[in-house]
């Protein structure tokens, strides 16, 4: 009988007898309880795990993106050894000595959504250059090529920040009509991205659109401008299922789809076939799809309510 300390949702720590005959057990890291994608990933993992016996616990800082919370709870894995770990860092400059830590355990490590460095059985994500740079066409091209616009980012320190945003500037380079008012950061959280949205309102009489890193931030966006009795375009990137109701209605022009559900569900079954001792390639890379007012009706099903997909149909 051994004992692992989870660390859930509310930063209880629970003390939880496992038995290692009873299955693996996946200690999965998130990085905040604010943002719908985390949730949905953390929605998926828990399906893998019942799907296939395996118990996972969850490891969520009180304060989103918290990095010595994160560390801390790196901390408590490294006593508990859990089979595998699932590991989405909240800085990937910030927690490398974390992940030399778990290296050095040898506890297996699914990196998941920012690269680091360091050992891993496998890589799972999606490519949020491409990702930033399909946003901001498809937005581009929604406004004929010419437009005022402003720029809310998320956490300035994430790689998928900023790979978002050098996606933003190789379609600025491609679209010279568009002219870029400001840049904000909202940090990936609707409160932030109001009140950001909030100061541009009050510093432009015209913005025709708002180019968002993510969808809990243009869901920001959309509150400032009801506030103020403005409009803009809208876009994000996510496909969050308050978003895609927003776009649904026509609030929100479109959203892209850097699926956590999907990459949760991936994840997980990555750290149950590496436990199995089942092939894995090196790096799983979802692609990305714009949802909008020709595809939106797939999205609308509750995260709670997706089934995860096959390995085979990921993994070609």
């Amino acid at each position: 009988m051994r004992y692992l300390i989870a660390a859930m949702l509310a930063g209880l720590m629970l003390a939880n007898p496992v038995n290692a005959a009873d299955g693996m057990t996946i200690a999965v890291f998130t990085k905040n309880s604010t943002n719908p994608a985390y949730e949905a990933f953390r929605i998926a993992a828990d399906q893998i795990a019942k799907s296939t016996g395996a118990k996972v616990v969850h490891f969520v800082p009180k304060k989103p993106d918290n990095v010595d919370e994160q560390k801390a709870m790196v901390e408590q894995v490294l006593k508990d050894k859990p089979d595998a770990i699932i590991f989405i860092p909240v800085d990937d400059v910030a927690m490398i000595d974390s992940v030399k830590q778990l290296n050095a355990a040898k506890i297996p490590v699914v990196l998941v959504s920012n690269p680091l460095p360091g050992q891993f059985v496998t890589y799972v994500g999606a490519d949020d250059f491409e990702i930033g740079y399909r946003e901001a066409r498809y937005l581009f091209e929604n406004l004929g090529g010419k437009g005022k616009i402003v720029v809310i980012e998320g956490v300035p320190v994430a790689p998928t920040n900023r790979e978002r945003v050098r996606g933003y500037q190789r379609a600025f380079a491609e679209f010279p009509g568009i002219e870029v008012l400001g840049s904000g950061v909202g940090n990936y959280q609707q409160p932030d991205a109001r009140r950001v949205m909030e100061k541009f309102l009050g510093e432009h009489k015209q913005i025709d659109a708002v180019l968002s890193a993510n969808d809990s931030m243009a869901l920001g966006v959309l509150e400032a401008l009801k506030e103020a009795n403005r409009s803009s375009v809208v876009i994000g990137i996510n496909g969050i299922l308050p978003a895609v109701k927003q776009i649904e209605t026509g609030t929100i022009l479109a959203s892209v789809d850097f699926n956590m559900f999907k990459i949760g569900c991936t994840a997980t079954r990555a750290a149950v076939r590496y436990l199995r001792k089942e092939p894995l390639p090196e790096k799983v890379m979802l692609p990305a799809e714009v949802i909008d007012k020709t595809n939106y009706k797939a999205w609308l099903v509750p995260v709670d309510q997706r089934a995860c997909p096959e390995w085979t149909d990921i993994v070609k």
